[in-house]
């Protein structure tokens, strides 16, 4: 056997070519022929003998057999197969896909995946077959796929998968015995702890029938909601009790803590591909009470974990434990690596996106059918078709936690987003621009947003400018023409929150866009072109202009030296997250002290000013790995203002959104501290003098 090609074997396997039949109709021929095996028939030929009339004796019902859709798992030579068949049960996608493991020795590699989109389904009395051509990871030999699988009673245990590899010419390849395995499509494991200021009853279950909606009334759980999706999520031993009462009463999540904490505490975290989620339920985000959720992105393997903030969750009412069912499973989904609903365009190869889809993945708030309202009346509480096959079927690094990073299959962007909105009747005008349009290689990319009215009666908006949201996207076309979408580090999940934009008042926001998902986005020299897209409330697109912003070559070997201090993924992460304690990203933190130490007179060491005086303000809490409890460093206000201070000054590079809201930073660890004056002061020099826009940080 060819050990680079699992489809190619020496070994034969024969192929039924059967009527092709829907599993319903051949229901219907086994009761048709039961009741003629029943049926009697008086001209049989029988010897024409008077005999009593017999007692009539009801036929029996069929038996029904069971179905073929599920798991199942086979092995040939070094290799290790996982089949799915989707063809019956519940809500089937007529679609098969399977993962190739090769094993050598005591380890087992991934090595590829495939999936067939359009298959013949054949059905027997006896048999389901399942024949198409595949797609594949890897240029597979013999890409024809066969699957045969007895039909059995249902008292009779599961029949096992004959799969065999076919070339284009029928010629038979590899064959693989495949035992069931579960009626789940993938297996996997979640831990869920919460932490002790949540007082408020953590969510259990949700009788769907509480409230009108559009799907059958049952009690959902979050393990019977992606249940109900083929996904089997089993709970491990975790679910701690995170003890943070050292942190205080009103302590707060940030990104840089959670992000932190998640490394440290998940007991299952590993920085390999595995599915393995971890959900943490806190009750305060720094953000506020709009904040609901956030999928966690780390340094290395991502997807592998959310929190959700009981503090816009709390409550027992029906409407609460709904809201809570929805915004979990919503967090997961991301974790499975699926976008939201109006962002499928922003998909590789780009998908259609879906604004008015009743998904999990949706916004209540956002559908264009009545709003909230509309919404829940309609939601059947399940995925949609499209995720639906993505979570059963999708290549398995496309979907494992740990696998690609999010959007990664999904991450590029058709460049003719670039091109003028044909019509705009939004009512809306989206503005953006650069404090700078030429950057050092490795400054901090920071752009402005605005959104202004073109209606003179004033428009109702949501105020979620920053892309963190992901109800505003960035798209960037690099020097080499690719164009990609921006993707915050941390996707943040938001509640419905709408305010009037008319005459001069307008929304305006900051946000650093150097780093995400994608990683560095700004990491060649060259010029750039950048656009916004805001989805509005009624479904709207509004295209901002595009930017050119042009990243410098580096001319000195001092330069060079900023360029490589200020550039490495650890680096990106702590612009993003303000600043962070954690291990991981311990290196980043030695570059930024050497900025500080050898450059700190370069305009560029403003941005390290930034991050670490922030961090240097804030308590940070840290759940201890494998205890329910948190390590809290104090905040160094003294530290803080020192940097921060320095940022008050023409020269600054820094833009004047981030350094306000630095300011307002620092005066709430002043006020904590107990120096009432020193905050009263920082608060003024952080108030902007053109309200009432609204400002907000470079990062949230």
């Amino acid at each position: 056997m060819n050990l680079q090609d699992p489809t190619t074997s020496e070994l034969s396997g024969a192929y039924a070519d059967l009527t092709e039949m829907s599993v319903e109709d051949a229901v219907a021929l086994e009761v048709s022929e039961m009741e003629a095996i029943i049926a009697a028939d008086p001209s049989s030929g029988r010897a024409e003998i008077a005999i009593p009339a017999a007692p009539v004796i009801p036929a029996p019902l069929p038996i029904a057999k069971r179905a073929v859709s599920g798991r199942y798992n086979g092995t040939s030579g070094g290799w290790q197969v996982e089949l799915r068949v989707d063809v019956d049960r519940v809500r089937p996608m007529r679609k098969l896909s399977g993962d190739f493991y090769s094993v050598s020795g005591g380890t087992t590699t991934y090595f590829g995946s495939f999936l067939v989109k359009n298959p013949t389904v054949s059905v027997t009395a006896t048999h389901v077959t399942i024949r198409g051509l595949g797609e594949f990871t890897w240029g597979a030999g013999f890409p024809v796929i066969n699957v045969t699988i007895q039909r059995r009673l249902i008292s009779q245990p599961q029949a096992p998968a004959a799969l065999q590899f076919f070339n284009q010419i029928n010629s038979p390849g590899a064959s693989y015995n495949c035992g069931f395995d579960s009626t789940h499509f993938r297996t996997v494991r979640l831990e869920i702890d919460r932490a002790s200021d949540v007082t408020s009853p953590v969510f259990s279950s949700y009788n769907t029938g509480a409230l009108p909606s559009g799907g059958p009334a049952r009690n959902l759980t979050i393990t019977s909601a992606f249940a109900q999706a083929g996904i089997q999520m089993v709970p491990t031993s975790g679910a701690d009790v995170i003890n943070i009462g050292e942190a205080g009463s009103g302590a707060t999540w940030s990104n840089a803590e959670l992000h932190r904490s998640m490394q440290r505490h998940f007991l299952l975290f590993r920085n390999v591909p595995q599915w393995v989620v971890w959900t943490a339920v806190c009750q305060n985000h720094e953000f506020g009470s709009g904040l609901l959720g956030i999928m966690f992105d780390q340094l290395g393997p991502q997807r592998q974990g959310c929190a959700v903030f009981y503090r816009g969750l709390a409550g027992s009412t029906a409407e609460a434990l709904r809201l809570q069912l929805q915004t979990t499973v919503h967090e997961l989904g991301h974790c499975f690596n699926l976008l939201h609903s109006w962002q499928k365009a922003l998909a590789t190869p780009p998908g259609v996106d879906r604004p008015a889809s009743l998904s999990w993945m949706n916004y209540p708030w956002r559908y264009p059918v009545g709003g909230a309202a509309g919404f829940w009346a309609r939601f059947p509480f399940q995925f949609d078709d499209t995720e639906l096959v993505h979570l059963r079927h999708a290549f398995r690094n496309n979907i494992i936690m740990g696998g690609n990073p999010f959007t990664v299959g999904a991450g590029m962007v058709n460049p003719e987003i670039m091109g003028d909105t044909v019509f705009d009747e939004s009512g809306l005008q989206l503005a953006i621009s650069g404090a700078n349009n030429s950057f050092a290689l490795g400054e901090p990319v920071v752009v402005k947003l605005t959104l202004d009215s073109t209606d003179r009666r004033g428009k109702r908006v949501h105020p979620y400018l920053h892309p963190n949201t992901t109800l505003t996207n960035i798209v960037i076309a690099k020097p080499n023409g690719v164009v990609v979408a921006y993707e915050p580090f941390m996707d943040h999940l938001v509640g419905p929150q709408e305010q009037e934009i008319a005459g001069d008042y307008k929304i305006e926001d900051s946000a650093y866009i150097g780093y995400g998902k994608g990683g560095l986005y700004f990491d060649q020299p060259g010029n750039y072109q950048i656009r916004a897209i805001y989805h509005a409330l009624d479904g709207s697109r509004v295209l901002s202009n595009v930017i050119n912003m042009r990243v410098r070559y580096p001319v000195t070997a001092k330069d060079e030296e900023l360029a490589d201090l200020l550039m490495g993924q650890e680096q990106g992460a702590l612009f993003y997250l303000l600043g962070s304690d954690a291990d991981s990203l311990r290196r980043g933190n030695d570059a930024f002290d050497k900025v500080l130490e050898k450059y700190g007179d370069s305009p560029l060491a403003d941005y390290v000013r930034l991050v670490k005086g922030t961090n240097a303000g804030r308590a940070f809490k840290t759940i201890v790995e494998g205890t329910n409890q948190i390590d809290l460093r104090k905040s160094d206000v003294a530290e803080a203002k020192r940097l921060i201070g320095a940022l008050n000054t023409p020269a600054c590079r820094v833009d004047e959104i981030s350094r306000a809201q630095s300011m307002q930073r620092l005066a709430i660890a002043q006020r904590s501290a107990g120096d009432e004056k020193g905050a009263a002061e920082s608060m003024r020099l952080g108030t902007r003098a053109n309200e009432p826009v609204k400002a907000k940080a470079m990062a949230k």
